[in-house]
Formats: structure tokens, C-alpha cells, sequence
């Protein structure tokens, strides 16, 4: 199989991590979690992706989780593993572990605080490409690296052979767009937005690595397919539903709103470690009086 094939088409659930109340890894509801992903139909997981809280977790930690996940996942579903580090050494270092663990693919973050140039970014994944040979996802998410991954610099990335996709969370339509354009039809791009999954799906991305489908699997699931099946109608009906609670879910930083979601809905989700903290007693009014109306409409 030429690695540029789709790690996967559809929707990527980026998985919570559950801590239990003495702080430390739930392996029991990390387990639970993934089967309630594959029983409602997702297509691939993600760990250690922002939602899983990875700047909280040490090594053993991480090698924990990310061997935990293999195992129970079981080749069932494409398995990604999340890699964020503004130390390139460290990234590498990660990379390899995951590796070695058994995942499918890496999803790699740019470097957040130190502000590299463009050229800083692709001398940052050449350099942990050159180190593993997984395929990678290059992860685009300037609202929390403070970098942008440029066109030009998607562009020379995808003609790296082992960077097969880029997870885009920029929020800009017109850059997203334009990467599409530019880079080869076996280049995938996903959407980090989950809002934004339907937009960048109708312009030719492969799918979403989703938050909410941590919640609503089947959902985001049929909207995603429904997208891929040029059934738009079906999507925008099922866009619009979410809307509102989505809106709602990212008032507070993720993952602290899908965690709430999840403990309103009775999914085991564990606590959230510090520096996050548990969202505001209004916000979560907001959150409950807007997941009570989806409730009415949908299935989850």
C-alpha cells in the first residue's frame, strides 16, 4: 500500500484521557471509551491529541496509555498517537516510543512558545520523518502554538514521503482551501475544527479528527459519511443540530467542555487534571440547557 493512502476517511475520535480522584491514568474508562468509540461506528482513534490533556502527561504515563490503547484497540480501527512538543529531540523521542508501542500513525503538533519561522517547521518534521517510519499527520493549530503552517511550507511538507496528511485547525477556509489546491490528490487533509467539519469536508478534506465524537460517535459519524456520500442535505440537517451545543462545548478550553458534556450524558470521563479546571456553574447551565434541546432531535 502506497503510505499517501487515507490513514482513515470519516471521522477520528481525539479521545479524552480520564483521571481518576487520585489524579492518576483511568485505564478501566480509558478502555470503556474506546469500545463505546467502535461499537457507534468511528473510524479511527487519536490519543494524546490536545483533548487527551498530553502537556499533563509524564513518560511512563505515556507509554502507558499509548501501549493500553494498542492492545485494547486491537487493529480494530486505525490507531493515531498524539506528538507535542516544542523540543524537537523530545518529539523524536515520543515518535519513536509510539512507534515502537504498535500505533498506526503519529499526529504531529508544530511547536508551540518558541515561535519558529516557517523554515523552523519544516526543519522541525524533517527531522522527526527522517527518525520513524509511521506515517505522519502534521498538525496545523495556531490559536495554541502561536505558528502557522503556511501553504507554501503544507505544500513542501506533503512532498515529504512519510507526511501523508495535515490536521487543519486554523479556522481559515481560504488556507485550507488553497492546501487542497496545491498538494497532491493523495495528500489528505483533515478538519481540527468541529465546527468546521462539514465546510472543510465540502471542499474536498477526508474527514475530521472530532472532539464531540467523544460524546456523539454515531453522529458525527453519519455526518462525516453523509459528507462523503454527497448527501448534504443530511449533513447541513445534522450540522445545525449541533451548532448550538457545539458553540457552548468550546466556551472553556478543551477538553474541559467535552468532559463536562460527558459527565452531564453518564459517560465515565473522569476528572480533568491542572492547570485545567471544572467549567463555570453558568457555562454549564448553558451547556445542559443546549444538550436537553439536541436531546430532543437526535440520537447520540
Amino acid at each position: 500500500m502506497n503510505i499517501k493512502n487515507n490513514i482513515f476517511q470519516g471521522t477520528c475520535t481525539a479521545l479524552i484521557t480520564p483521571f481518576d480522584e487520585s489524579n492518576k491514568v483511568d485505564i478501566r474508562l480509558f478502555e470503556k471509551q474506546i469500545d463505546f468509540q467502535i461499537d457507534n461506528g468511528i473510524d479511527a482513534l487519536l490519543v494524546l491529541g490536545t483533548t487527551g490533556e498530553p502537556s499533563t502527561i509524564n513518560d511512563d504515563e505515556y507509554t502507558l496509555i499509548t501501549k493500553t490503547a494498542v492492545k485494547h484497540v486491537a487493529k480494530r480501527v486505525p490507531l493515531l498517537c498524539g506528538i507535542s512538543s516544542n523540543n524537537t529531540a523530545k518529539a523524536i523521542q515520543l515518535s519513536k516510543t509510539a512507534q515502537h508501542c504498535g500505533v498506526d500513525a503519529l499526529l504531529i503538533t508544530t511547536p508551540y512558545y518558541n515561535k519558529c519561522t516557517q523554515n523552523g517547521i519544516i526543519a522541525h518534521f524533517n527531522a522527526i520523518s527522517n527518525n520513524v517510519s509511521l506515517p505522519i499527520v502534521a498538525y496545523n493549530v495556531p490559536n495554541r502554538t502561536s505558528v502557522n503552517i503556511d501553504t507554501n511550507t503544507a505544500v513542501l511538507l506533503s512532498q515529504i514521503p512519510n507526511i501523508v496528511a495535515i490536521k487543519e485547525a486554523s479556522s481559515n477556509l481560504v488556507q485550507i482551501t488553497d492546501i487542497i489546491h496545491k498538494t497532491d490528490s493523495d495528500f489528505c487533509v483533515y478538519s481540527g475544527d468541529d465546527i468546521l467539519a462539514l465546510a472543510t469536508m465540502s471542499i474536498g478534506a477526508k474527514g475530521i479528527i472530532s472532539v464531540i465524537s467523544n460524546a456523539y460517535p454515531k453522529t458525527i459519524s453519519q455526518l462525516t459519511k453523509a459528507c462523503i456520500e454527497n448527501n448534504y442535505p443530511l449533513a447541513l440537517d445534522l450540522h445545525y443540530k449541533l451548532l448550538s451545543l457545539l458553540h457552548a462545548m468550546y466556551i472553556e478550553t478543551n477538553p474541559i467542555g467535552i468532559k463536562t458534556l460527558m459527565k452531564i450524558m453518564r459517560l465515565d470521563s473522569g476528572k480533568l487534571r491542572l492547570p485545567l479546571t471544572p467549567m463555570e456553574e453558568n457555562n454549564i447551565q448553558n451547556l445542559l440547557y443546549e444538550y436537553k434541546i439536541l436531546e430532543k432531535t437526535i440520537v447520540c
